[in-house]
């Protein structure tokens, strides 16, 4: 029922004149053509109204009586409705959607209902991208709030009540995302106000999704600025996922600014498009991150992801499907306008530097900027240069290509809102095409397929945007491609991008000079028919599909022209260049000669003189590929494997349309071809193949093509049927025997020839009456017989079915106009509306229906006779009844296949309708949607129906006989073949009625791909007549299917049901799958079927029962559709759970298996939202508000009120149900896991059962309480593992309940704590103050454990708690008392706690024995504490005690783990209590610490981290205390002694963030001071401390959120990200290290120098904070250290230094540092390649600089570009050979980039350098200087020639002269030369056949000799 496919022209389809109309009137007009392709009348839009309202008044009633699940099978009907595409007026769809929203947020709901809504909600407001929006901001106003409220509760999960695997966080994201524009945007404001100050460090992944789903698109200055300076501080690849996707989104909303739909709304246009230059240049840096393109030594791009992994939490769980490139695309194309100068010449400058740019490409900044991305990644889409990075350059592309194709169109209509002044122009299209041709080109050839096909889509783009600017180069590709025949990749390639740019090609209106090149181009791909090379023909098959359903295939060479077509003279206009926008010399490639349209079409006229010749070719080469075909066979009876069926499909679909599009003359030509063919050949491995061919003849001319075919066939037929062919009997598919291969040939050929044709049949009716009933006697061979049923159904399709035929490309009266044959060539590729198109349908007539019911009457009724005769005897059979039985059951069943809109089903009488009264309403069970579909028989008074009803009910009664006489006492293996046949007859019966899901789905997706490869974008009206044909198809296609779904049920079908299931549970395997696969099918059809089967299937698990029979239940209550609804149903969910676990009789190990994974799947549906789904008592007056909106739509009898009276009554009825049926559940399956002979196993399923039956609104009965609680001490580690989290959540169930004051709150989690208070914040100072005040100090002390606010604003209060008061106990949930005894009695027990203990000091293998801290273990405990408080506590010490001091890690690590819990739990225990844990626990601290050992310190690291996170540090402050006092040791003997206190310290800062924060400048002075210790790991804890003491410093606190956004709108660094505070401090280092440089130790003691071990410190801690989420705060530090770092990276003697500094170099790259730091590393990379002393340096400089160069190449100034250029050029001299070389490297990567306009600048330079040094002899003093000299002009012309490595200049030929001569100079020059040649080779030689014509001889001479060196002989 999915609708998504088809949404292609819901409105845009109305016709021109509809336009002044209002949208309702404009949804009517899109209807009507879809109406009128119907060859049968419809609804009127008034009844289809009635049908709504209907419709929707059920879904009133089931949403008043609060009746979920019912309500969503009636959201089923109403997409069934829209699917009909009929209109819905706004204000009720409005209110529709309301309703939905109203549910969607609805508290206490399972996650698959609200999934079901968010669906409908989805479908019904139909936002797809690109489409017209069904309602606008004025039709819709949604409130914000309450979708806030429950997201809250997942986006701030309980921690013990947390479901991992939910996922309704997405849900309601996807909804908000759905309904932003809707929520007022008056309210923006408020929602900042919300937001803002809940936005943290911690939660800025969580808080960004939020604001991108939330705030509507309009008023964006309200809130851009501040989400562009939070992107700015923030390292995350999930923000910049995020917010790409935001701006994309925005840039196209605003795209018309003010005058758009927004209006006052709009963003103001600014520097490029709505965004600033600042804000630009952050896009455009993140755009060009998001390539992954490895520029450089290496790709350092992944710090983003690594700082989200490090970060954590929910914000890893909100998952969007963003494609960044596709946002990007967006930003880029919808910012393009003329907003500056045009860009002129590049001139030299006066003072002789290099020139530069002025102005921009069109006058587009934009533009200007995917220039400089496209110019900088262009290598990379080279096929020699593919890797991870090509998929990502070729969807980025595409995207651009396609949305600006889509802009373009719309700026076409006369609707558009944008300002003429704003919209692209002719010079900016030709600028965008001239830009992304050459990357396009060359990635067409990718290795990779999804690459290739994304290229081949965007040239294909390119080509309707300028044809005369790509379509030359791609014939000059495709004639080349196609004539090389051993570079099959290429001719693929080829193949496919023809396929793509078939309409240019054969269209003369979009491409004048390229229908000539058509029959060439078929000829040419003849060959690539070859079935050794499956891909390669598939892809032909494509390009002809693609070229030919455009043409008609007809001789127009000896015919003369007609008059001059009506357009001819538009046409001649709009192929003429204007002057002003010509193309400039040297871009277009081919002869240059630009024919007049009179040529050309002269011709393309000749050309057609060859089709007659290639149709025959074809075919012969078809014919040749059907010779080669391997044997016909196999299980499937398919000819060979996947990849020949393939072949086989398309060659079909290939010939399909060449048949088609065949003048009269060439079809009488083919025709006799293959008639030829068909006489004199019969091919066994052929046979279907042919049958197909055949087929394609008959669609077109049925009627003579029978009359050639027919009376042949039947002769032969008849000839081998009398000499015995298919007289052996078989049953069971097996090879072809050869003898019958002639039979089985001329069978496909009638079948064939039957296929199509309608009425022409009723001309030859009584030969296919004699033969068929000759061939259903005579075959006896289960080929044989399946070919004849193949056959009959054919036939009897054709005949009865609905379907349009004649699919060819203009309409069957333009086709048959004489003056359109003599002129075809001018309508090629001619495209309709949908209103232009005649689509012929076939439909019975009378005769047709009389013929057949003879058919019926001749062949069924006596098989069905004969089959009844059978089955009196089935126990007496032998080989020739079962071959007989077979064989007319299939013959019967093939009847019925031919006939599924035959006739229409009348109301049923439904003897089991399964319902329960007591709790359900009849009426309210769904039915289908009675539309006009086409059916043949409909009138149940028609004596014709009567007949043929009669006779399908005696099929299906002979069926259930069949089954039943089958199943009694003879089911052996011997008859297996007779139960599938009746398995697969039963599914005929029941389900071959009108069309099935999966053949709706098909269509529609053959429709959509015929529809997208023929349009533009997406609102194109017009497409080719084949598509609309397919629509119509479609179109009719769902109204059938709507017959086919929610039918009722007869007693026959009952019975037949019955027999399924009884057939899944057969002992034998083929049997069982088929019959599940038929059973599973049909309960996806019939209501209430599954509920009909399910108590048969329970009863076959049930003791004394065979273990097929059993296996089989298992499977067929595997199936998830059936588990969930009897999970889900009142009746059967008790059964499904018990029956599961009273499996355990049957000790066969593949049912235990299967049990298991039944067992485990089933948890999904067993969540405590499931039955509060079913039982819902909550008030719901937002739904009931959104009702009664709903209600004023309709007419004063929508509601049934005796219903809704009736439904609520039910409703109480069906809590009171459900609640006891909860009850029984749990004491039966409590039942079972208590007996003692339960095995364990089952025990942990039961376990695992009842933990997801525990809820939060009713009290857990004592009896579950106490087994869970028994069961955590079991010795099994699952068990105990599942029980101890069910007693975590039953023990935190009950304290919701005990606090929530209402059910809302309860479902919410907004219960509160009675100790609670919330803290005003009016002065956030005084009370950060107080947060470190002791608890001795005030009498109004409070604890405040969570501040999740306070980072950019604060919210006005914050959560806090007051201490417990002395004795108080808490007084739990009075219904859950029994169950707190119950559990009391066990844990205050003395072993209680030892048993726990003893269990987890077991030694574990998992975690490749690394001891981590448990906190399902500590959570338990914890929970314990929680609720008992002080009444375990003794005993709880007593056993902690011994287990702290043992030597044993893993009994130390339980009694951390019990310790952690203890602590962690005392959180609201009386003070006296708490004291006494403390007193107890304090003195343990100094012994714990010193018996710290290496493998046990994670899980002690564990523990101080549980207790410290997310709690006010004075509830610990005795820990706290004592790591503060700890002695932060850094020179001491024992590193791992001293690491461990500062490995605690770290925690420590970790945790308490901002609190600790008047110490920090403390603790960085001391850090820095000691950071020349001795020791890695002491370092490695230093710089992490680092790193947490300038993050937390960093608040940019606000005292209003207003204060913010002020201030992110007018100041450049709101967030303080560009402040250094410990500058001073780290200046102290850099001045030492400076001094200390000298001071360095000899190798091998170097690395214990003071200047190293500082060196790294300071090293890691950048490389640290640069891989983690606030990686910005970092870079003031790292501008002064950049020159030591430098430094560093030359210092060979320390590997570890040098590794440090270099990646720390690359690192700068992976990050987006601020825009003012750009200039000052560019600086600082410059300065020390200029001035250092060191080659080294410069050697490490320069790679790391320009990857830098790279990553920020849009925020780099032409100043600093200018700087880079001449500091390269100086080192291209430099006195070291390598450095020389790597600037020769680095030069042609930035030219490559960026600096194309200095090429020629530069090649004289370094020519005029070569020409005048001379190298003088080798002892010459000036040798050295004049070799280095001339080395660096050789290296300077090697970098112009490989800084375009896959094109070939004009000025790159002469350079080959002037290289070539110092070939046999000294190395290194020889050396250079050699391999700049060598590269020149590998990358030239693709394309080497078109390049070398650049080059004169004595040019390709020098290349010659440049690439191998003069030759000795010369």
């Amino acid at each position: 029922m999915d609708d998504d496919h088809d949404e292609e022209l819901s409105v845009s389809d109305t016709p021109g004149e509809a336009n002044e109309l209002s949208p309702f009137e404009k949804q009517k007009a899109s209807l009507q053509t879809y109406l009128d392709s119907l060859p049968y009348q419809c609804e009127s839009v008034e009844e289809m109204q009635q049908k709504l309202e209907f419709i929707v008044g059920r879904i009133f009633v089931c949403a008043k009586a609060k009746n979920w699940q019912m309500l969503t099978t009636w959201d089923g009907m109403l997409q069934c409705w829209m699917l009909m595409r009929y209109p819905i007026v706004k204000t009720t769809r409005a209110k529709l959607v309301r309703l939905y929203y109203e549910l969607s947020i609805t508290p206490g709901i399972e996650a698959r209902v609200i999934r079901n809504w968010a669906d409908m909600l989805s479908r019904l407001l139909a936002n797809k991208a690109g489409m017209i929006r069904k309602l606008e901001p004025a039709d819709l106003q949604l409130p914000w709030q309450p979708l806030w409220r429950a997201l809250q509760k997942e986006i701030w999960p309980k921690k013990r009540t947390q479901d991992n695997t939910r996922n309704v966080i997405n849900l309601l994201f996807y909804v908000a995302d759905q309904c932003k524009r809707y929520f007022p945007a008056s309210e923006i404001p408020l929602m900042l106000e919300t937001f803002i100050p809940l936005t943290t460090k911690e939660t800025i992944l969580v808080m960004v999704p939020v604001f991108a789903s939330f705030l509507p698109p309009t008023h964006i200055h309200l809130y851009v600025p501040t989400l562009f300076k939070l992107w700015e501080a923030f390292n995350s690849s999930a923000i910049d996922d995020r917010l790409l996707d935001v701006a994309g989104e925005l840039s196209e909303t605003h795209i018309a600014g003010k005058a758009g739909d927004a209006g006052e709304g709009g963003a103001e246009w600014k520097d490029i498009g709505i965004w600033t230059q600042a804000q630009w240049d952050i896009l455009v840096g993140k755009g060009l991150l998001s390539m992954g393109v490895p520029v450089g030594v290496r790709s350092s791009s992944a710090t983003a992801q690594h700082a989200d992994g490090m970060a954590g939490g929910t914000g890893l769980k909100i998952k969007k499907p963003v494609n960044r490139l596709s946002s990007f695309a967006l930003i880029l194309i919808f910012s393009m306008a003329i907003d500056g100068p045009v860009r002129e010449s590049a001139t030299s400058t006066p003072k002789g530097r290099l020139p530069e740019h002025t102005g921009y490409i069109a006058g587009s900044r934009s533009l200007e900027s995917l220039d400089k991305l496209v110019t900088s990644t262009e290598s990379f889409f080279h096929p020699s240069n593919s890797g991870p990075w090509t998929l990502a350059l070729t969807t980025f592309i595409h995207r651009l290509t396609c949305e600006f194709i889509r802009r373009v169109k719309e700026e076409e209509l006369d609707t558009c809102k944008v300002p003429v002044t704003r919209r692209l122009t002719p010079s900016i299209r030709r600028a965008f095409v001239t830009i992304l041709r050459t990357p396009a080109l060359l990635a067409m050839f990718s290795k990779d397929a999804v690459s290739a096909s994304y290229a081949q889509g965007a040239l294909r783009n390119l080509s309707y945007l300028e044809s005369n600017l790509i379509m030359p180069e791609l014939l000059e590709r495709a004639y080349n491609g196609l004539e090389v025949v051993n570079e099959t990749h290429r001719t693929t390639a080829v193949l496919n991008i023809l396929s793509g740019i078939s309409r240019p090609l054969v269209t003369e209106r979009l491409w004048l000079g390229g229908q000539k090149h058509l029959v060439p181009l078929l000829e040419l791909c003849i060959p690539g028919i070859d079935l050794n090379d499956p891909a390669k023909t598939i892809c032909t098959t494509m390009f002809v599909i693609s070229a030919i359903q455009h043409i008609k295939i007809g001789d127009l060479s000896t015919s003369p022209s007609g008059i001059s077509h009506p357009g001819d003279q538009g046409m001649e206009m709009m192929t003429t260049d204007d002057g002003g926008d010509r193309i400039p010399d040297g871009t277009e490639l081919g002869s240059g000669v630009t024919l007049s349209l009179e040529e050309e079409r002269v011709l393309v006229r000749d050309s057609t003189a060859s089709f007659a010749d290639w149709v025959t070719s074809l075919f012969r080469r078809v014919f040749a590929l059907y010779e080669n075909l391997p044997e016909e066979g196999g299980k499937k009876n398919t000819t060979g494997g996947k990849q020949e069926e393939s072949v086989l499909k398309s060659i079909k679909s290939m010939l399909d349309v060449v048949c088609l599009h065949l003048s009269d003359s060439l079809f009488d030509l083919v025709l006799n071809q293959v008639h030829n063919y068909a006489t004199t050949n019969a091919k066994s491995n052929a046979v279907r193949a042919f049958g197909q061919l055949i087929a394609c003849l008959a669609r077109v001319k049925p009627d003579l093509v029978i009359r050639k075919f027919l009376p042949y066939c039947k002769r032969v037929i008849e000839e081998e049927l009398r000499h015995g062919a298919s007289s052996v009997r078989t049953t069971s598919q097996h090879a072809a025997v050869p003898s019958d291969t002639t039979l089985h040939w001329n069978m496909a050929i009638l079948r064939g020839c039957l296929g199509y044709g309608g009425a022409t049949l009723l001309k030859y009716k009584e030969d296919i009456l004699e033969i068929v009933t000759l061939l259903v006697e005579k075959t006896k061979g289960e080929r044989g017989y399946s070919s004849t049923g193949r056959l009959i159904t054919r036939i009897l399709h054709t005949l009865a079915g609905v379907y349009p035929y004649n699919s060819r490309f203009v309409n069957t009266d333009e086709w048959n106009d004489p003056a359109f044959n003599s002129d075809h060539n001018i309508r090629w590729g001619r495209l309709y509306e949908p209103s232009d198109v005649q689509i012929e349908w076939h439909m019975p007539t009378d005769d047709e229906i009389s013929f057949v019911i003879t058919i019926l009457e001749n062949i069924a009724k006596p098989a069905i006779n004969k089959v009844e005769g059978l089955i009196a005897a089935t126990a007496q059979w032998d080989s020739v009844e079962r071959n007989d039985f077979c064989r007319y059951l299939t013959a019967i069943r093939s009847t019925w296949m031919g006939l599924p809109t035959f006739l229409k089903e009348q109301t049923k009488v439904v003897p089991s309708p399964c319902v329960n009264e007591d709790v359900e309403v009849a009426e309210l069970l769904v039915s289908h949607l009675d539309v006009q579909a086409g059916f043949t028989l409909e009138d149940p008074e028609d004596p014709r129906y009567q007949t043929v009803a009669a006779l399908r009910s005696r099929f299906g009664d002979l069926l259930k006989r069949a089954a039943r006489a089958l199943r009694q006492g003879t089911e052996e293996e011997d008859h297996t073949d007779a139960v599938i046949a009746v398995t697969k007859s039963i599914d005929v019966y029941l389900l071959e009625y009108g069309t099935s899901r999966g053949n709706f789905n098909a269509l529609q997706k053959a429709y959509t791909q015929a529809r997208d490869l023929n349009r533009m974008w997406p609102k194109q009206r017009d497409n080719s007549r084949l598509v609309m044909i397919r629509r119509a198809q479609v179109y009719h296609s769902g109204r059938v299917y709507m017959h086919a779904t929610y039918r009722r049920r007869s007693e026959l079908d009952d019975k037949l049901l019955c027999e399924l299931v009884e057939l899944s549970l057969s002992p034998y395997t083929r049997v069982r799958r088929h019959a599940q696969s038929v059973l599973h099918d049909v309960c996806g059809y019939y209501i209430r079927s599954t509920r009909y089967v399910l108590p048969n299937l329970f009863s076959a698990l049930a003791k004394g029962n065979d273990p097929d029979r059993i296996k089989g239940a298992l499977y067929v209550l595997w199936n998830k559709g059936i588990a969930a609804y009897a999970l889900s149903d009142l009746g059967f969910h008790d059964k499904y759970l018990v029956s599961l676990l009273e499996c355990q009789h049957e000790e066969k190990p593949s049912i235990q298996k299967l049990v298991n994974s039944l067992a485990q799947d089933c948890l999904s549906n067993l969540n405590e939202e499931s039955f509060h789904t079913d039982a819902y008592i909550m008030d719901t007056p937002r739904v009931d508000e959104a009702l009664g909106d709903l209600e004023e739509e309709f007419s004063s009898t929508f509601v049934d009120h005796e219903l809704l009276v009736m439904a609520l009554d039910k409703a109480s009825k069906r809590v009171r149900l459900r609640t006891s049926i909860y009850n029984g559940t749990i004491s039966s399956i409590l039942d079972i896991a208590s007996r003692p002979t339960t095995h364990w196993r089952y025990v942990q399923m039961a376990t695992r059962f009842l933990s997801g039956l525990l809820r939060r609104d009713t009290a857990t009965p004592p009896d579950v309480a106490k087994f869970l609680l028994e069961q955590s001490l079991s010795p099994q580690p699952t068990i105990r593992a599942h029980a101890q989290r069910a007693v975590v959540r039953l023990l935190a169930f009950i304290k919701m309940r005990t606090y929530s004051k209402s059910e809302l709150e309860l479902w919410f989690d907004e219960w509160q704590n009675p100790l609670r208070e919330d803290i005003a914040i009016s002065d956030a100072a005084s009370f950060l103050a107080d947060l470190n005040k002791p608890i001795g100090s005030s009498d109004n002390v409070l604890y405040v454990d969570k501040t999740r606010t306070g980072f950019l604003a604060w919210t006005p209060s914050v959560k806090a708690y007051r201490p417990s008061q002395p004795e108080s106990t808490t007084a739990w949930d009075p219904t859950s008392q029994e169950c707190i005894q119950s559990m009391t009695h066990i844990v205050e027990g003395e072993q209680f706690f030892r048993n726990l203990a003893l269990l987890w000091s077991q030694e574990t293998s998992k975690n490749g024995g690394i001891i981590d801290l448990r906190l399902d273990n500590v959570a338990f405990v914890k929970s314990l504490a929680k609720t008992f408080e002080g009444r375990c506590l003794d005993n709880c010490l007593a056993t902690i005690e011994p287990l702290l001091s043992d030597s044993d890690n893993f009994k130390q690590r339980a009694g951390a783990e019990l310790l952690a819990g203890v602590i962690r739990g005392s959180k609201h225990w009386p003070p006296h209590l708490v004291n006494k844990l403390w007193e107890w626990t304090k003195p343990k601290f100094d012994k714990i610490l010193s018996q710290i050992k290496p493998d046990t310190l994670p899980f002690w690291e564990g523990v101080v981290t549980y207790l410290l996170h997310d709690r006010d540090a004075r509830r610990n402050q005795p820990l706290v205390d004592w790591i503060l006092n700890l002695p932060l040791e850094f020179y001491g003997d024992s590193a791992f002694s001293m690491s461990k206190s500062l490995a605690l310290f770290g925690i420590l800062l970790d945790s308490l963030g901002r609190r600790l924060n008047h110490k920090a400048d403390h603790y960085v002075k001391l850090f820095l001071d000691h950071a020349d210790t001795s020791y890695a790991e002491m370092r490695t804890h230093i710089c992490h401390c680092l790193y947490a003491l300038v993050k937390n410093q960093w608040q940019p606190t606000y005292p209003s959120t207003q204060a913010l956004l002020q201030a992110c709108e007018e100041e450049n660094d709101p967030l303080h990200i560009r402040e250094a505070k410990y500058m001073e401090i780290v200046a102290g280092v850099l001045k030492k290290l400076d001094e200390w440089r000298d001071k360095r130790l000899p190798p091998p003691r170097v690395s214990q120098s003071e200047y190293d071990k500082i060196g790294l410190t300071v090293l890691q801690w950048i490389w640290g904070s640069a891989h983690g989420g606030q990686a910005c705060l970092v870079f003031p530090y790292i501008l002064p250290m950049m020159p030591e770092i430098l430094r560093m990276s030359e210092l060979n003697d320390s590997s570890e230094l040098q590794n440090y500094s270099s990646a720390v170099l690359y690192v700068l790259s992976a990050v987006s540092p601020p825009p003012e730091y750009v200039e000052g590393i560019v600086d600082n990379f410059v300065t020390a390649a200029k001035s250092s002393t060191s080659w080294r340096i410069r050697l490490h400089a320069l790679p790391a600089l320009v990857v830098f160069f790279y990553r920020h190449l849009l925020s780099i100034a032409p100043s600093d570009a200018a700087k880079v250029m001449d500091i390269l050029l100086d080192c291209l001299s430099d006195e070291n050979v390598e450095v020389r070389e790597m600037a020769s490297r680095v030069l042609s990567g930035v030219i490559r980039c960026s600096q194309r306009q200095s090429i020629i600048p530069l090649k004289n330079r370094f020519v005029e350098l070569a020409r005048r040094t001379t190298i003088p002899p080798r002892r010459d003093p000036k040798y050295s200087e004049s070799l280095r000299s001339l080395h660096s002009a050789i290296l300077g012309l090697c970098a112009l020639i490989e800084s375009l490595p896959y094109s070939v200049e004009s000025w790159v030929p002469p350079l080959t002269e002037v290289l070539a001569p110092h070939a046999t100079d000294p190395p290194p020059i020889s050396t250079t030369i050699r391999k700049c040649a060598s590269e020149f080779k590998k990358t030239h030689q693709d394309t080497w056949h078109k390049d070398q014509l650049m080059f004169n001889e004595d040019q390709l001479q020098s290349l010659s000799t440049m690439l191998v060196g003069t030759s000795y002989y010369a």
